[in-house]
């Protein structure tokens, strides 16, 4: 596989695909480029990208093609019709979906003659082309490290996960699994402030530390998790039950919505139900492996 001659193909100009677009012009890339809307690459060719007439031309311009968009679904409809022109073709499928569907996307490239390394990009469209920014990577690891430079122009840091195509796309969803989760704990939290006449500045050094320390706890309880160890010697599942209510009735008597907290309650319950009222609140851990 030839490395690339400095020019690249992006397809997806949403805010993120234009920050990748826009990073390449800097780094003196040849950059092609094609949305659906077409006026989203006014400013990128008035920079001196080029914009390719169809998804067809856009695939033929270069042998690495960037895909930034909303899910796998888009792109198989876009690509779909123009399977003739994948033949050689390196697809470097930064969108967000699934491990599942990233294999299946991957076995899709292969068989119409294209190489799929999946991404799985950490951060906002602001963080694109930065040294400290990264993305995860699998796949083939000829094309991986063929390409890197240019994977490098995306994000400074790229972390390969090896050669699953699953394993970017996995490594990507654990990651939001936590984020997503963590920004609704602090919308809650500030609802809750802002029902009882505090503002969102107000309580931002309390969040602050509260989140500083989580990664404490992450490496605390990794090493006992992994050996299975849910002895209740420093905490028991029994008292964050009786924590976890106090905090429910806490934003109920608010007036605060309380779906989030209830359903973390009810998870508590199952776990208490299950036998696990003397074992730390890791145990809960093996509730979570098994659809309840």
């Amino acid at each position: 596989m030839r490395a690339t001659n400095q020019s690249v193909t992006v397809i997806g100009l949403g805010p993120m695909g234009q920050a990748m677009a826009g990073a390449f012009l800097d780094r003196g890339y040849a950059v092609t480029v094609w949305n659906r809307t077409p006026s989203r690459a006014d400013d990128l060719v008035a920079r001196g990208a080029v914009l390719a007439p169809s998804v067809d031309a856009a695939l033929t311009a270069n042998e690495v093609v960037i895909l930034s968009l909303t899910d796998y679904t888009a792109m198989y409809a876009l690509l779909g019709p123009a399977t003739d022109a994948l033949k050689g073709r390196v697809l470097v499928n930064l969108s967000s979906d699934t491990p599942e569907r990233a294999r299946a996307a991957a076995g899709w490239a292969a068989e119409h003659g294209a190489v799929h390394l999946t991404g799985g990009i950490t951060v906002p469209p602001s963080g694109i082309g930065k040294p400290e920014s990264s993305t995860f990577y699998s796949g083939p690891r000829d094309a991986f490290d063929t390409h890197r430079p240019l994977l490098e122009v995306v994000t400074g840091r790229v972390d390969y996960r090896g050669e699953d195509p699953g394993h970017a796309a996995l490594f990507y969803q654990l990651g939001m699994v936590m984020f997503w989760t963590s920004m609704l704990s602090y919308w809650q939290a500030i609802a809750l402030a802002q029902a009882n006449g505090l503002t969102a500045a107000d309580i931002l050094p309390h969040a602050t530390e509260t989140a500083n320390s989580l990664p404490g706890f992450f490496a605390f309880y990794a090493d006992r998790i992994d050996a299975g160890h849910h002895v209740g010697d420093v905490d028991r599942l029994a008292m964050g039950a009786a924590s976890v209510d106090h905090v429910l009735h806490t934003i109920a008597d608010a007036g605060v919505d309380t779906t989030l907290p209830a359903a973390v309650t009810a998870l508590f319950q199952r776990g208490m139900d299950a036998g696990h009222d003397g074992d730390s609140f890791s145990s809960l851990v093996e509730l979570m492996r098994k659809s309840s």
